[in-house]
């Protein structure tokens, strides 16, 4: 479905819950260049039937009528920002209609599932793209840069703290919708500390406090090659926080916050005792994700963050899990990931105005 150069990408967003009516929903209007919201497809008709007329959209449908409001909207891709575990589902009944598929994180579940997914892409001849809007913000590739500049040295320790209060109700604390800290705040963590050391872990070993059949929270480490080590510690049960700090022989960086996308994030830069602070900006981190996919359908090419790295991060998510419910460490087969994130996919985007969402709170109290 792709066309050309001068086309608008035609999008439908599957799922209307907090982050897609706050974050994605209104940044098709920072991404209108190449990007065109055209369907919303959500179970609640009170939530269709409002944001339809908030956001414009043309054409509008229950999830089981996905397919003919792909074929009614004439879609070229589709944001699929549901719970977890219907990722691979509505991913895959998009790949079968030959449209592109752009995945909120994590991709899905389990590696099984994120590979099901990548395979139904490619065989359909359609792009995959994994919602890391991280990717796409300078702070965070700022620090990657540091990691690869030498400044601190040779890179030895990666530590992280994001939590934060989930209330009652929400589906991070359901087991039958694949929730969980691991899932929801964990892939931030590993997708940092992967990316910051430029490898893939070896060896996990992890610890979890469970409530109602999810990791409620979860401390982990992960062994890298070259004698590095990563440690994270993520809750839905504590006040939140949002950090990480990567220390080498010569000096280490600090970022707090690390991982928000509704205030500016800060860097503390030590380098031989003395320290600089730096902050950048709050932007629209989802807007780059929408404009950055349209143009790899346009031009033909394969996204970053694509597939294979949601699925080196899920990958790790479930052997931190196994590690921390069998209470024995968890060795995961060598892996090289080619391609990393750089400066060069930075976007500095204004901040979209704050919605009010319909039947769709925050997740956090605080």
């Amino acid at each position: 479905m792709t066309g050309s150069k001068d086309k608008r990408i035609r999008y439908a967003v599957i799922g209307a819950g907090n982050i897609a009516q706050v974050a994605v929903l209104p940044a098709f209007a920072h991404a209108k260049e190449n990007s065109e919201l055209v369907a919303l497809v959500t179970g609640d008709p009170h939530k269709r039937a409002e944001l339809r007329e908030r956001f414009e959209i043309e054409h509008d449908g229950d999830y089981d009528e996905l397919e003919a409001v792909l074929e009614r909207g004439r879609i070229d891709a589709v944001y699929i920002a549901t719970p977890n575990s219907t990722h691979r589902d509505f991913a895959l009944r998009a790949a079968a209609k030959g449209v592109h598929v752009l995945c909120e994180k994590p991709l899905a579940p389990t590696a099984a599932d994120c590979m099901s997914i990548i395979d139904a892409c490619k065989k359909a001849d359609v792009l995959l793209m994994a919602a890391y809007r991280l990717h796409f913000e300078e702070a965070t590739l700022e620090a990657i840069d540091v990691a690869r500049s030498g400044k601190l040295g040779k890179l030895r320790l990666f530590s992280s703290f994001f939590s934060h209060v989930v209330r009652p109700g929400d589906i991070r604390k359901e087991p039958e919708v694949a929730g969980g800290a691991v899932l929801d705040l964990g892939v931030y963590c590993i997708n940092a500390a992967r990316n910051l050391f430029e490898a893939e872990p070896t060896l996990v070993t992890a610890d979890l406090i469970e409530k109602d059949g999810v990791d409620d929270t979860t401390s982990a480490i992960l062994h890298f090659p070259g004698d590095r080590i990563a440690q994270f510690c993520v809750s839905n049960s504590v006040a939140g926080a949002s950090s990480y700090r990567i220390g080498g022989s010569d000096g280490d960086l600090r970022v707090e916050p690390a991982y928000e996308y509704v205030e500016p994030l800060v860097h503390y830069l030590t380098i031989d005792g003395a320290t600089k602070k730096k902050s950048f900006d709050k932007v629209d981190q989802f807007a780059p994700e929408l404009r950055h996919f349209s143009e790899c359908i346009l031009e033909g090419r394969e996204p970053e963050p694509s597939g294979e790295e949601a699925w080196c991060d899920i990958r790790v998510a479930e052997a931190i899990l196994t590690a921390a419910r069998s209470r024995a460490p968890v060795a995961l087969e060598p892996y090289q990931r080619r391609r990393r994130p750089t400066l060069a996919q930075v976007e500095h985007i204004r901040p979209v105005k704050k919605q009010e969402p319909v039947h769709a709170p925050s997740p956090s109290l605080k």
